[in-house]
């Protein structure tokens, strides 16, 4: 068997890292694993698991080029033999799509996100996303936002969650000590409870409400967590001045810390009491709550999108209502008063819960099983 993917790019992201995924499972089963992508940063990764790249100026809109790149696909289907042609993007789906009913194979498209949809011309190009002889989306929350979106029944999608590298997340002594050094080079204090929120700094992953709730707890004279933002601001510098003077106006200065992109998220887990999502708007699946219950942390979620259905309430961790501050403060606060003991027993639950139904093994599994049905 012969897979094609597209992607724009290989830069970043969960569909850039799911990509590549796949790609291992398909070598590692004795498969032929493409990829159609401008590639990037993470082109290495996927040469290392047995992928080829065959590079291509997906990331485009323009039409003329889209229409080129169909016939590129096309020629590039029957020169090689592709089977299927897996599309995670909605511009590279346009071509991916005209070249697949042309050669004849079969095209499958996973639905990563929600997609703006404010007008019949944008809803028209997100359509592509469920055009596909097979659907996947990566949560129950976009199989249903495709159902409303596109009329599709149910049925007709399969839902893949994202997946989780378990072994990669488990705290051992390694893990932790390269969580003291990552505290000793952000100067963390030892004494206190520390509360990782992590996320590149944008608006819509909830920092601001973050601070708030911080503020909040500190005008109440309540205990205050050390919160650490763990991500870069990727040029927008501008929230990242207005995180920085809601911190000054709540006089958090020695309560918040912003340490910039971390590629060691293990070790920052290890270095943590509790891991906060507290995103605005709704994630499609919410990855990084995943990785932090893979790490054996209770983990509070903004209670919509896909992070509803990582975090069991209670159980794993706590779900508040998006956006607002009064409620993750007094979860924080019912959080910070929980003993140890109370709070790892959590943790195993969460960890428990991700092996049981979020790994990159049942991704790959899953996936690979979707080919195998579509060329019986």
């Amino acid at each position: 068997m012969i897979v094609l993917q597209v992607i724009p790019g290989l830069e970043t992201g969960g569909a850039e890292r799911t990509t590549i995924e796949i790609a291992q499972a398909l070598v590692n089963a004795g498969h032929e694993a493409l990829v159609a992508s401008e590639g990037g940063a993470m082109e290495a990764g996927l040469t290392a698991v047995g992928g080829e790249l065959i590079r291509l100026p997906m990331a485009t809109k323009n039409p003329l080029t889209l229409l080129n790149n169909a016939a590129r696909l096309k020629a590039l289907i029957r020169e090689r033999g592709i089977d299927i042609v897996h599309a995670r993007s909605r511009a590279p789906a346009w071509s991916a799509l005209r070249a697949a009913r042309a050669a004849d194979v079969k095209f499958v498209t996973t639905y990563h996100g929600t997609y703006n949809a404010k007008s019949g011309l944008k809803r028209f190009y997100n359509s592509v996303m469920a055009r596909g002889d097979r659907v996947i989306a990566n949560s129950e929350f976009i199989r249903d936002h495709i159902v409303t979106g596109h009329g599709l029944s149910p049925e007709a999608i399969t839902v893949i969650p994202r997946g989780v590298d378990v072994g990669r997340f488990k705290i051992t002594g390694e893990v932790k000590r390269r969580g003291q050094d990552l505290a000793s080079d952000w100067a963390l204090p030892g004494d206190r409870f520390i509360a990782l929120l992590p996320a590149r700094l944008t608006r819509w992953k909830g920092q601001l409400v973050a601070v708030e709730a911080l503020g909040r707890l500190k005008a109440a004279g309540e205990d205050v967590p050390v919160l650490v933002l763990v991500g870069g601001d990727q040029g927008r510098t501008s929230y990242s001045e207005e995180i920085g003077r809601l911190i000054s106006r709540y006089g958090l200065e020695n309560d918040v810390w912003i340490t910039g992109h971390c590629d060691d998220m293990p070790a920052a887990f290890s270095t943590a009491d509790i891991a906060l999502n507290p995103s605005i708007d709704p994630e499609a699946f919410g990855r990084t709550a995943a990785e932090a219950s893979a790490a054996g942390l209770p983990v509070i979620v903004a209670d919509h999108g896909g992070a509803r259905e990582v975090v069991e309430d209670g159980v794993t961790g706590w779900r508040t209502p998006p956006g607002d501050p009064e409620a993750l403060a007094k979860t924080l606060q019912a959080a910070m008063e929980l003993d140890i003991a109370a709070r790892q027993v959590m943790g195993q639950a969460g960890r428990q819960r991700i092996m049981n139904r979020f790994t990159v093994t049942s991704l790959q599994s899953s996936t690979l099983r979707v080919y195998g049905e579509l060329l019986e």
